[in-house]
């Protein structure tokens, strides 16, 4: 390579990963569907925002299922909620010393479990 292109290039990719490192992070949907060989059609949308995430199944007889994730520096929620109301969900909450996770079954019963540093 040529010796005198070198700092040009240096710095316009230090540039170009700046602004790739500080853009913010864009929501997005998508969206599927799929119909089966007797006709029936089953959908599911899927949202994306900063790291949390919705998806939403709807089967061939308008049965829903709800997936959500949130996610943070303090720990993570994930939940799914069926067509009858049932729901199952899991806690993770972390610190310096460790994290901790509960699992909450959609009868209610839960379990958890710790891990320390």
């Amino acid at each position: 390579m040529l010796t005198f292109l070198r700092p040009a290039l240096v710095a316009a990719s230090a540039a170009a990963v700046l602004a790739l490192a500080t853009a913010p992070a864009h929501a997005a949907t998508r969206q599927t569907s799929i119909t089966g060989a007797s006709g029936a059609t089953a959908s599911r949308t899927v949202q994306r925002a900063d790291g949390d995430v919705t998806a939403t199944t709807t089967g061939p007889r308008s049965n829903t299922r709800v997936r959500q994730v949130q996610r943070s520096a303090a720990g993570t929620t994930a939940s799914v909620s069926a067509a009858n109301g049932a729901t199952a969900s899991r806690s993770t909450v972390r610190g310096a010393d460790g994290s901790t996770t509960t699992l909450t079954g959609r009868r209610g019963r839960s379990a958890s479990a710790s891990v320390t540093r």
